[in-house]
């Protein structure tokens, strides 16, 4: 009986230790967070590291203190001065990685935090934005058909999923452009008391675009503008804070490169991964290949993603005909991909398999891609995913041929020239306004 006892005493100690514990880091990092002048939680389908970047730069430029963390294609915390850290990881990325980003970053003299969403499933994200961020402004950068399993069969479940990161009384900016979609987003913030804002890419012109390196969406500037408006930042200082910042792992940078005897203009778009993304960058870029090129596409499917891969078969077939002269096969799933696509109409001869059932060594796919090719120029896209033999081999050898100018963005965040202004940016840390954010409100 003693010894009951004595168990039963013991464990209430320890879970009365562990609520102690748990009820100090609340308390710690709900006081961390209310030292920040403006808190900015970026959520959306696609687009969502590339915002938490512009976002960052323009309110870095801006005068504000500035952290920003990333989730995307490489993770990363990036500091005041626009210098970046990789966040390592030992295990499945977890949403309380948020939390340790918090405790760590924002410390004395931090007066701005631009988090990317990391959740998925619509609990995760209420919880994330409730707990985790309780952004003053939240930024849903579009609504696209992704991670249909966690969020919802429609685009308007798909909507209201992600709109559960709205704050409560404070701002929701997107640059949705369907207007049936922006007005549920739009009733949605109603519903939380905030304000909603529709960062319109009309207003964004081609010169504002001329300062970036690789490419990007009127769409994506158009937030960072309203952003700064917002803020009380110059539409000047905006602009030139968004040039200055280092882009995400994944952007698109076109480079040529020479295949066997063929001039090859190399197009990595593995990070964009929807119907929608994919269309809208092919559009963008077209008027940049070379108007004699043969144009190929890489479906690159991974073993897990096997609903995306039938998705982009029909995708390839539809929507992406218009552009592409061949289709090659990397990765998995090439019977099933190759049945969609045939039966959609597409000639044999333009559909070509170098994945999984040949495991084909670097030489053998470089061969036959430079064969698909009759004339001097060729165009290669690689779309869907990253990771599988095929890419990875591809991905390396092409790093190699472009040599001196591969970016690498850790070491370009050091980059003087792309840090702000410190004497400005001291001088609003010294002033520590009131944020416009509580005026909008």
């Amino acid at each position: 009986m003693t010894g009951a006892i004595i168990s039963i005493s013991l464990l209430w100690m320890v879970a009365l230790t562990l609520a102690g514990y748990w009820w100090q880091s609340v308390r710690d990092h709900g006081k961390r967070l209310d030292q920040l002048d403006v808190r900015i939680h970026v959520n959306g389908i696609r687009g969502k590291s590339t915002v938490t970047r512009l976002v960052a730069s323009v309110m870095r430029e801006g005068g504000f203190v500035t952290v920003a963390k990333t989730t995307g294609s490489a993770a990363r915390v990036i500091g005041p001065l626009g210098e970046e850290t990789p966040i390592r990881r030992t295990g499945a990325p977890t949403i309380n990685e948020q939390i340790a980003v918090v405790r760590e970053h924002v410390v004395p003299g931090v007066e701005g935090l631009v988090m990317e969403c990391m959740a998925v499933r619509p609990l995760y994200q209420e919880y994330s934005q409730d707990h985790m961020v309780k952004s003053d402004i939240t930024v849903i950068t579009n609504v696209r058909e992704d991670h249909q399993e966690e969020m919802g069969e429609t685009l308007e479940e798909i909507a209201d999923s992600l709109a559960l990161t709205v704050p409560r009384t404070g701002v929701l900016i997107t640059a949705e452009e369907r207007p049936e979609l922006r007005d549920r987003l739009a009733q949605r913030a109603a519903e939380r008391s905030s304000r909603f804002i529709y960062a319109d890419p009309a207003g964004v012109t081609d010169d504002d675009m001329r300062g970036f390196d690789y490419l990007q969406f009127k769409e994506n500037v158009a937030i960072g503008l309203s952003i700064a408006e917002l803020l009380g930042i110059s539409r000047e200082a905006a602009i030139r804070g968004m040039w200055k910042g280092v882009p995400d792992v994944g952007v698109v940078r076109l480079r040529t490169v020479r295949i066997r005897d063929k001039s090859v203009t190399w197009v990595p778009m593995f990070a964009a991964n929807d119907r929608e993304s994919v269309v809208l960058t092919l559009q963008s870029l077209v008027a940049q290949f070379p108007s004699d090129a043969t144009v190929i596409g890489i479906l690159n499917n991974r073993l897990d993603r096997g609903r995306r891969a039938e998705l982009f078969a029909q995708m390839a077939s539809e929507d992406l005909e218009p552009f592409l002269d061949h289709t090659v096969l990397f990765g998995a799933f090439e019977d099933t991909v190759e049945h969609i696509i045939l039966a959609h109409g597409m000639p044999p001869e333009r559909l070509h398999r170098m994945g999984d059932s040949l495991r084909l060594s670097l030489e053998e796919i470089l061969d036959g891609i430079a064969a698909l090719i009759p004339g001097e120029h060729g165009v290669l896209i690689g779309m869907v995913n990253i990771h599988t033999h095929q890419a990875e081999l591809l991905l390396e050898h092409m790093a190699h041929e472009i040599g001196a100018e591969h970016v690498d963005e850790l070491l370009e965040s050091l980059n003087p020239a792309r840090q702000p202004d410190a004497r400005r940016r001291l001088r609003y840390a010294a002033a520590r306004r009131t944020p416009a954010v509580a005026d909008s409100s």
